[in-house]
C-alpha cells in the first residue's frame, strides 16, 4: 500500500529513543523529512544524522525540554526556519512514567508532569498548526497510554495527565477538522522501551530474578498476548494514522496493547 507520505514533513518530540525514534524511522522509510527534539542534544543530533544518511531524507535534531515553554518556542522557531514551506505531521510523544502517591506528591511534581504530558502538546499544536495550514492540512498524533483509561496504582500523576491528553486530543480534533487537520490519540500498552529496561534493572538489582525474567512476568501477568510490543510494532500504527490513507480517522483513541485493556470502549 502506498501511504502517500513521500516528501511530507514531520515533527516528533522525544524522537531520539524508544517509540519516538521508531516512529521517526518508520516515517523516514516512507520518505518523510523530520524535525526531532529531545533533551539530550548529542543523542538527538546523532539519531537525526543516522536517519538522514540511511533513508535519504532531511532530518534535524534539536535539543529541547518540551516541559519548558521557552524550549518549545525555540524548537518551533527552528522548525519554521528549516521547513519554511510548512509542516504536515506532529507527533507529541515526549513523556515518562511517574511513581508516587497522591498524598505525598508535591505541587511541583504535579506541575512538571502536567507541563510535559499536556501543555507540551498544547504549546506545540498552537505553534505548528499555522505551518500545517500552509500545507492545506495535516495530522497530529498524541502518544498517551493505556493508563489513561486503566490506571496503574503506582503512578497516579501519569494516569491523570495522560487522561487529560486524551481529552485534549478530542477537543483539538473538533477544533481543527475544518482545517483538514486530523487529530488522534494512540494508547500503547506494554512497549519494551529503555525506560522499562531501566526500571527492571533497578528492581532486580539485589534479586535472583533477571531484568528479562521480571519483564516477562509483567507481560504474562497483564497482556493476553504474553509479551511486550517492540517500539516498531507501535510505530507502524503511528505511521498509518499519519497517512492520508487514514483520512476518516478523526478524534479517536486507539489502543495498541496486546489485549491488555479489560473493558470495551
Amino acid at each position: 500500500m502506498d501511504l502517500e507520505l513521500q516528501g511530507k514533513v514531520a515533527v516528533i518530540t522525544g524522537g531520539s529513543v524508544g517509540i519516538g525514534l521508531a516512529v521517526a524511522e518508520g516515517l523516514a522509510r516512507e520518505g518523510v523529512h523530520l524535525a526531532l527534539c529531545a533533551r539530550n542534544e548529542e543523542r538527538v543530533q546523532a539519531r537525526a544524522g543516522e536517519i538522514a544518511q540511511k533513508y535519504g531524507v532531511k532530518a534535524i535534531g534539536v535539543q529541547a525540554n518540551v516541559a519548558q515553554p521557552g524550549d518549545v518556542d525555540r524548537f518551533v522557531a527552528t522548525v519554521e526556519a528549516e521547513f519554511d514551506a510548512g509542516v504536515d505531521i506532529l507527533i507529541n510523544n515526549a513523556g515518562t512514567g511517574s511513581e508516587e502517591t497522591i498524598m505525598d506528591a508535591s505541587d511541583e511534581r504535579w506541575q512538571y508532569y502536567w507541563d510535559l504530558h499536556v501543555m507540551a502538546a498544547v504549546r506545540l499544536s498552537r505553534g505548528l498548526v499555522p505551518l500545517m495550514r500552509k500545507r492545506g492540512g495535516g495530522a497530529i498524533i498524541n502518544n498517551a497510554s493505556i493508563c489513561a483509561s486503566q490506571p496503574l496504582y503506582y503512578e497516579p500523576i501519569y494516569n491523570t495527565t495522560k487522561a487529560a491528553l486524551v481529552m485534549f486530543s478530542k477537543c483539538l480534533a473538533n477544533e481543527l477538522v475544518g482545517d483538514n487537520i486530523r487529530v488522534n490519540t494512540i494508547n500503547p500498552g506494554l512497549v519494551l522501551t529503555p525506560d522499562w529496561m531501566k526500571t527492571a534493572t533497578l528492581l532486580t538489582e539485589n534479586e535472583p530474578t533477571t531484568p528479562e525474567e521480571y519483564l516477562d512476568k509483567i507481560a504474562k501477568d497483564n497482556a493476553p498476548i504474553g509479551r511486550f510490543a517492540t517500539p516498531e510494532e507501535v510505530a507502524d500504527f503511528f505511521v498509518f494514522l499519519c497517512s492520508p490513507r487514514a483520512s476518516y480517522c478523526i478524534g479517536s483513541t486507539y489502543y495498541v496493547d496486546g489485549g491488555w485493556l479489560k473493558v470495551i470502549t
